[in-house]
């Protein structure tokens, strides 16, 4: 069944009828599951299915959306109309232009989820519960989550563009809970991709949760981190929360050009290390941030944002394009047609160097090495952060030692980057959902084994 059931360039010309620069209509069906597994049962399952359409029209630079379920030509243009004359400019509108129509070839799904019987999925997740609770009696609480998705959509813009694409991806989540006497942990591991049931052929659910469950457990004999200022050695395997945070959200237009990023004015500049390269890059098949086109039809592609470490550019949408008269770089996302396209990361990354992981970890007398990050905050003006460190370890005359619990990471983005002198030649991805505007789009971030010579841990001072 064609996604597009009526006729797009009427829709389009309602939308242009009141002066505007731009219009474009997005339609989008998507189907998801959802599973969650607490208290040693089933807890909640959700199915179900979404379709519905939004207008976007753009005169002068500013925006104005509207959405609905209701796909009948009549409705839509009528729709079109409410919102062309939230734009009204009194001028002629712009000229719809030539058809230009994309199908993407969608990446190859090897076991479709909606092949699998929700009792299937739902035995699962049982059985990643019951491998998580078997690690150890000191664990005392375990949660699974799993979600699948497929999402079909097509963009029609006033340009003649016209672009469909389908996309399923899946997501399976551990976290579990251990205690020891009054000190508590908690381990957390994530699977996700732009994928099917394949993904988890590939990296087994029961063992994703026995790693949650020996984290936390693990964590329990820690002592405290050593507070103060030290060199600290991010792994690959930390996930690159903190070039996601810390440097990627300041990289996308809308906080760029508006003056609430510490990288505002400042393209051609040098923001890092001559060793780092930052890429954002949709084109990686099966990452969680990946697809062929962005929604709103243009290109995927790898965007290079700091090559040796100057700036070269930032992540734009159509509109932020517009205003500063950039070309397009495939980061127009939205959560879905609820919503309107902002700029947005996919997969973002710290570009692999030239070192030897192994010897950087060798080249420190001293100092903390970061396994895996967890959450944080970052203040996109003026760059300052703090991340937690879920897993943690002293590295003592140059090899890994006693792990450490209570670690916190507090600094300066640019100043980060500055500092950094070794990029390892491995390279490890994390994935999340990333939250911006009340949106949550899919992501993943990736960073090679670094080294900081000098950052600022939190833990015990005394």
């Amino acid at each position: 069944m064609p996604i597009v059931n009526f006729d797009p360039w009427k829709v389009i010309k309602a939308a242009l009828k009141c002066g505007a620069d731009f219009a474009d209509v997005y339609v989008e069906e998507s189907v998801n599951t959802s599973i969650v597994c607490e208290e040693r049962r089933i807890e909640k399952v959700v199915t179900g299915m979404d379709r519905g359409a939004g207008i976007r029209v753009i005169a002068n630079l500013k925006t104005c959306y509207a959405y609905t379920n209701d796909l009948t030509e009549a409705g839509l243009v009528e729709l079109a109309g409410v919102a062309a004359k939230g734009a009204a400019t009194g001028k002629t509108g712009a000229e719809i232009g030539r058809m230009k129509k994309s199908i993407a070839p969608g990446f190859g799904i090897r076991k479709d989820p909606d092949d699998a019987p929700l009792n299937a999925k739902a035995a699962m997740v049982k059985r990643a519960e019951a491998a998580a609770w078997a690690v150890d009696g000191r664990v005392i609480q375990v949660k699974v989550v799993y979600g699948d998705g497929k999402r079909r959509y097509a963009s029609i813009n006033s340009l003649g563009e016209w672009v469909e694409e389908e996309r399923t991806g899946l997501v399976f989540i551990c976290q579990a809970v251990a205690k020891e006497g009054n000190v508590i942990q908690t381990g957390y591991e994530p699977i996700g991709g732009a994928a099917g049931l394949e993904l988890l052929d590939e990296n087994p659910p029961e063992a994703a949760a026995e790693i949650a469950a020996r984290r936390a457990v693990m964590m329990l004999g820690a002592r405290r981190a050593p507070g103060g200022v030290m060199p600290v050695v991010l792994g690959s395997e930390a996930g690159g929360t903190m070039i996601h945070e810390a440097v990627g959200h300041g990289l996308e237009a809308d906080l760029a050009l508006n003056n609430l990023s510490v990288y505002s004015g400042k393209i051609g500049q040098t923001v890092a290390a001559p060793i780092i390269t930052v890429l954002d890059d949709s084109t990686i098949p099966y990452r969680r941030g990946s697809f062929f086109f962005d929604d709103e039809g243009a290109p995927a592609q790898k965007t290079v944002l700091v090559e040796d470490g100057v700036l070269k550019g930032y992540m734009y949408d159509r509109l932020n394009a517009q205003k500063s008269g950039a070309a397009l770089t495939g980061n127009g996302r939205r959560e879905s047609y609820h919503h309107r396209p902002i700029p947005r990361m996919t997969n973002t990354m710290i570009a692999p160097g030239r070192h030897d992981p192994a010897s950087i970890i060798r080249s420190l007398g001293k100092g903390l090495f970061v396994k895996k990050m967890g959450g944080g905050q970052v203040n996109t003006v003026n760059g300052d952060f703090v991340f937690e460190v879920t897993e943690g370890y002293m590295i003592e005359g140059g090899k890994i030692g006693e792990p450490v619990r209570g670690a916190t990471l507090t600094g300066n983005g640019p100043e980060v980057l500055m500092k950094r002198d070794m990029v390892g030649s491995d390279l490890g991805f994390g994935i999340g959902t990333c939250g911006k505007d009340g949106q949550g789009v899919p992501v993943s971030d990736a960073q090679p084994t670094l080294r900081i010579p000098e950052i600022t841990v939190g833990g015990d001072v005394r």
